[in-house]
C-alpha cells in the first residue's frame, strides 16, 4: 500500500498530501484484481469500496473514471460532443474533428501525454486516453487525424466492475462564450431545453447537447417531444409543425433512438403486465417492443447510438423505470416496472394503435412468429497445460478461438517445426510440447506419432469449452462450457399419470411462461411453471401427459432449433398401428 502510494504521487504529482491519503486509504480496504483484455494483455485494477479506482498496464498507472469525477482537474482535459461517447465506448479512438475547441485554447500537452475527454458542459471526464500529437502538432495538423488513442470510457467494462453510477454534473470551471451564446439563443426561441453548449463551426442538433441526455442517458429527444411534455396545452396544429421540423433535423441514429424510446414505453404501458414478471429481456424485444414498430418502420439496434439492447435497458434502468438481473448465467431478465413512472404515465400511444390490436398482436400466435432461433458457435479457451503449444502464435491463456482458428494454429505450428513425418505424411511426429499438452503420462513412452484428426480432437478436447450465442438483435454472449440443451424429460405422477417436464428454455431466449401457455391451448391440458429443484430463480414447464410429439413439432418445426440442442425427443410415445 505504501509503495502505491508513493507510485500514484510520482504519477500524478498534481495531488495534494490530503487527496492522496483520500485516495488511497491507510484503513479501507483496497483489493487488486488481475485481468486479461480480449488482446490478451494483462491489466491490474485497484479497486476501493467496490469501485476501480486505478489500472496498471505495462507498470503504468491510470486512473479510472471514477476516480476522475471525485478529482475532475487531475488530467489536462479535451471537450467532445454527447454523440460521439457512444463511439468511444465502443472501442473507437476519439479522431480531432470530433474535438471542440473552447474559445480560451487548449490545455498545453506533448505526444504520449494522459489526458481526460469530456462533454461539452460538463467537466466530469468520460474516457481516459493517451495524446497521438501535442497541441502544437494538432493545431498546425488543422484539427484533422487521431488525436488520442483511448484506454478507458464510462460505460465500458473496466466501469461496468463498479457500482455502474453515471458522470455526476460538474458545471465547466470557465464558461466559453460559444455556450453562453448557444443558452441565449435558445432563451429567445423559448426552447425548453437546459444548458446547452455548441461550437457555432459544428452542425450539431441542439437536443444532442442537452444535459438532461447526458446525465441520466435520457433518449435523444425532438423539439416536439419534449414541448409536449412541458406544454401539453399547446395546440395540435403547432405541435405537427414543430414535430416535422424536429424529425427533418435529426439525424437516422436519433431517429432510431427516438423509434426504440417509443416502443419501449408502448410495450410497457399497453402489453407487459405484473404477471409477466420476470420476463426475458431477448421476450420483451422480440414479442412486444417488435410489435409496437409502427408500419413501415423496423427497430434495428446498431442502427441506434446504444449498439446493444443492454445498454439500452441500462439507460432506462438508470431512470428507474425498470430493474433488470441475471437470472441465469448470461440470460438477463425484467424484473420490475415502475408503471408509475412519470415517462410510463405521460405516454400516448400513437394514432392507429389501438388497445384491440395491442393485445391482439400480444398473442400467442404472434410470439411463434417472430422467434428466431440464436446463433450458437463452440469455442474454446487456452489452457494453462496448452499455453506452449499455443504461444508461439502469440496466444495466451485465456485466448478464445474458434475450431477453424484452432486447426489453423497446430497445422501452422506443425509445418514451422517440421513434424509432419516424412515417410507417411497423414502423421505427425510428437516432439516435446506436443507430447506434454496432448498425451497422458501412460502414453508418453509409447506413442511417437499420431494421425491428423488425432492430433485435432485431442488439442479440442484439452482446451476448455465455451460457446457463443448471438440472439437476433443483439450482441454476442460468450460463456463457459457447453451450452445445456434443452432437456424433455417424462415423469410419473400419483396414479399412474404421467407428466412431460421442459428445462433450459431461457438458454434460447425462449419464455417458458409463453412456452407452457401455446402447449396449454393446443394439447388443452394443464400446464405450470414451476421451480427447478436445487436451483435458484430458474424454471421448467410442467404439462400433463406425454406431448413430446406435440413439443417436437414446435421446437424443430416452427421454431426452427436444431436436433442437437434438444434432448429428448426420442421418449415420444409410439403411435399404435391400426388393424
Amino acid at each position: 500500500r505504501r509503495k502505491l502510494r508513493s507510485d500514484v504521487a510520482a504519477a500524478f504529482p498534481t495531488l495534494s498530501t490530503e487527496q492522496l491519503a483520500e485516495f488511497i486509504p491507510n484503513k479501507e480496504e483496497l483489493n487488486v484484481i488481475k485481468i486479461h483484455t480480449h488482446k490478451g494483455e494483462a491489466i491490474t485494477v485497484y479497486t476501493n469500496s467496490k469501485n476501480p479506482v486505478l489500472f496498471e498496464i505495462e507498470k503504468t498507472l491510470y486512473p479510472t473514471v471514477y476516480t476522475l469525477w471525485a478529482y475532475p482537474d487531475l488530467l489536462p482535459a479535451f471537450s467532445t460532443w454527447p454523440p460521439v461517447l457512444q463511439k468511444l465506448a465502443g472501442g473507437a479512438d476519439l479522431m480531432l474533428p470530433g474535438v471542440a475547441v473552447p474559445s480560451s485554447g487548449f490545455p498545453q500537452v506533448e505526444r504520449g501525454t494522459l489526458c481526460a475527454v469530456t462533454l461539452l458542459g460538463n467537466r466530469a471526464p468520460v474516457a481516459v486516453g493517451i495524446a497521438n500529437m501535442s497541441t502544437t502538432e494538432m493545431l498546425a495538423a488543422g484539427m484533422k487525424g487521431k488525436g488520442f488513442a483511448i484506454l478507458h470510457t464510462y460505460m465500458d467494462h473496466l466501469w461496468e466492475l463498479g457500482d455502474k453510477s453515471p458522470p455526476p454534473t460538474l458545471a465547466p470551471s470557465v464558461a466559453d462564450p460559444a455556450e453562453k451564446e448557444s443558452d441565449e439563443d435558445e432563451e429567445e426561441q423559448e426552447e425548453p431545453v437546459s444548458n446547452c453548449t455548441a461550437a457555432p463551426s459544428q452542425p450539431v442538433d441542439i437536443a444532442d447537447l442537452s444535459l438532461r441526455e447526458q446525465d441520466s442517458c435520457a433518449r435523444p429527444m425532438g423539439k416536439e417531444e419534449l414541448h409536449e411534455n412541458r406544454a401539453p396545452e399547446r395546440a395540435e396544429n403547432d405541435s405537427a409543425e414543430v414535430e416535422q421540423e424536429a424529425e427533418d433535423s435529426r439525424t437516422p441514429q436519433e431517429q432510431m433512438d427516438e423509434l426504440f424510446n417509443q416502443c419501449f414505453f408502448h410495450a410497457l404501458k399497453c402489453k407487459v403486465k405484473k404477471s409477466d414478471l420476470p420476463l426475458l429481456t431477448s421476450t420483451f424485444l422480440r414479442s412486444h417492443m417488435f410489435s409496437c414498430c409502427p408500419a413501415g418502420q423496423q427497430l434495428d439496434i446498431k442502427k441506434s447510438s446504444y449498439k446493444k439492447f443492454s445498454k439500452f435497458l441500462q439507460c432506462m434502468q438508470q431512470q428507474k423505470v425498470l430493474q433488470v438481473k441475471e437470472l441465469n448465467k448470461g440470460v438477463e431478465s425484467i424484473v420490475e416496472v415502475d408503471w408509475k413512472h412519470p415517462d410510463i404515465k405521460a405516454f400516448t400511444v400513437p394514432e392507429g394503435f389501438s388497445s384491440a390490436t395491442a393485445a391482439q398482436e400480444s398473442k400467442n400466435e404472434d410470439r411463434e412468429q417472430s422467434y428466431h432461433p440464436p446463433e450458437i458457435i463452440p469455442l474454446y479457451g487456452v489452457s494453462a497445460k496448452m499455453i506452449p503449444l499455443f504461444q508461439e502464435s502469440g496466444h495466451r491463456k485465456g485466448s478464445i478461438l474458434s475450431s477453424s482458428e484452432v486447426r489453423n494454429i497446430v497445422i501452422n505450428y506443425v509445418k514451422a517445426n517440421e513434424l509432419v513425418d516424412e515417410t507417411n505424411k497423414n502423421f505427425v511426429k510428437v516432439n516435446a510440447i506436443l507430447c506434454d499438452c496432448l498425451l497422458d503420462k501412460s502414453e508418453q513412452d509409447e506413442i511417437t506419432n499420431l494421425k491428423w484428426d488425432d492430433l485435432l480432437s485431442r488439442c479440442l478436447e484439452r482446451l476448455q469449452p465455451l460457446h457463443q450465442v448471438t440472439f437476433f438483435g443483439q450482441e454476442p454472449v460468450v460463456r463457459k462450457g457447453n451450452i445445456e440443451p434443452i432437456s424433455i424429460t417424462i415423469a410419473q405422477r400419483s396414479s399412474n399419470k404421467k407428466v412431460t417436464i421442459i428445462k433450459n428454455l431461457e438458454l434460447y431466449g425462449l419464455d417458458p411462461q409463453g412456452v407452457a401457455s401455446i402447449l396449454q391451448q393446443r394439447v388443452q391440458a394443464s400446464a405450470t411453471i414451476t421451480p427447478v429443484p436445487g436451483t435458484k430463480d430458474r424454471v421448467q414447464v410442467q404439462i400433463q401427459g406425454n406431448q413430446i410429439h406435440h413439443l417436437a413439432k414446435m421446437l424443430l418445426e416452427e421454431y426452427q432449433l436444431p436436433r442437437k440442442y434438444i434432448q429428448g425427443l426420442e421418449k415420444a410415445p409410439k403411435l399404435g398401428r391400426k388393424k
